[in-house]
């Protein structure tokens, strides 16, 4: 498992074989849940599914893809972070800390 942050605003990310394939769990913050779910499959686009209320596909797309091209074989990511009542600064630093994890993969 990698994270990035602190407190209430770290992120992990933790990896799971399952075959030849990879599923990618996302969670942190104050509460982790099911918020989306991304598919990829090489040389594909990928496919997001949006929990009504939920934007968290928006940080597991880019884990999907990487993970995806990187090493050469279906992906999936699902999870969410969620901090409550967050303002902007605090969604823009959770995604930064995802980002961060990206980069990691």
């Amino acid at each position: 498992m990698i994270t990035s942050g602190k407190g209430k605003y770290r992120v992990w990310l933790k990896r799971e074989k399952i075959g030849d394939d990879l599923v990618f769990f996302l969670g942190g913050g104050e509460r982790t849940h099911i918020g989306g779910v991304v598919i990829c499959e090489p040389g594909k686009p990928a496919k997001a599914i949006r929990l009504t209320g939920h934007y968290d596909d928006i940080v597991l797309q880019p884990i999907a893809e990487l993970a995806c091209s990187k090493y050469k074989t279906k992906v999936v990511a699902l999870g969410g972070v969620h901090v409550d009542h967050a303002t902007k600064q605090e969604i823009d630093l959770l995604v930064g800390n995802c980002k961060k994890l990206v980069e990691r993969i």
